[in-house]
């Protein structure tokens, strides 16, 4: 595999296609975004994504799907306080490294608030899945809901009730009684672990036009870069 740098992101480039939207006459951009429901940088990636999105939906049409990953593979499913768990995880450092995500949030015009529960992010991901089966707009929706609500809400992403709230939202449809299934999209989910989540180290991580990769909480200029040369190439 070649590889050639773009600003500084190296770029895998595995085979030129030129993609058009049937539709629209537009280029298609397809982004993978692999990503777990309590990183918060996953959360500012979203946000610049989206201003990307946005600042160039002129010029491009845009698929996107939402993959899993799991930070904590043995986080519980009932929960701990998120103070506890960064005191723990972080030491002394963990001020520190909290004052620093509140000072990114802001910048992307967010709250960080770090009440509330952490734990298994697993049954968001069953419910992530489940909003893709219903349109990929819905999907993305309902992971911007779960974000909302886990970092500047406190809420818990291992609640029922706050997973539920949150596909009513943006209009997912049977979530209560998808959910009420423990055996329901965990096949689904174990295999895009598989396949998305076992090469990566970390997350957020995109694959643009099944080439080219970035990863972390990249500007916005970083993506239209990424479009421009997808869409050239």
């Amino acid at each position: 595999m070649r590889l050639y740098y773009l600003n500084n992101l190296q770029i895998p480039l595995i085979s030129r296609l030129t993609r058009m939207s049937s539709s629209s006459g537009k280029k298609l951009i397809q982004i993978d975004i692999t990503s777990d429901s309590v990183c918060p940088w996953c959360y500012v990636g979203k946000k610049n994504l989206d201003k990307a999105i946005a600042s160039s939906n002129h010029k491009y049409s845009f698929e996107m799907k939402w993959h899993p990953f799991l930070l904590n593979p043995s986080a519980p499913r009932e929960g701990i306080a998120k103070k506890e768990v960064f005191e723990k995880k972080f030491g002394p450092r963990a001020q520190q490294i909290t004052a620093r995500t509140k000072e990114v949030f802001e910048g992307v015009g967010m709250d960080y608030d770090t009440s509330g529960l952490t734990g298994s992010s697993v049954e968001s991901h069953r419910l992530i899945y489940f909003a893709g089966k219903q349109g990929q707009n819905k999907q993305h929706q309902l992971v911007e809901e779960l974000f909302h609500g886990y970092f500047t809400q406190g809420r818990y992403i291992g609640d029922r009730d706050f997973l539920v709230e949150s596909a009513k939202k943006v209009g997912v449809e049977g979530a209560e009684e998808f959910l009420a299934n423990p055996n329901n999209g965990m096949k689904e989910v174990n295999e895009e672990l598989q396949k998305f989540s076992s090469h990566i180290n970390g997350v957020p991580h995109y694959v643009i036009n099944g080439k080219y990769q970035l990863s972390g909480g990249q500007p916005p200029e970083a993506f239209l870069r990424a479009f421009q040369s997808a869409a050239s190439s």
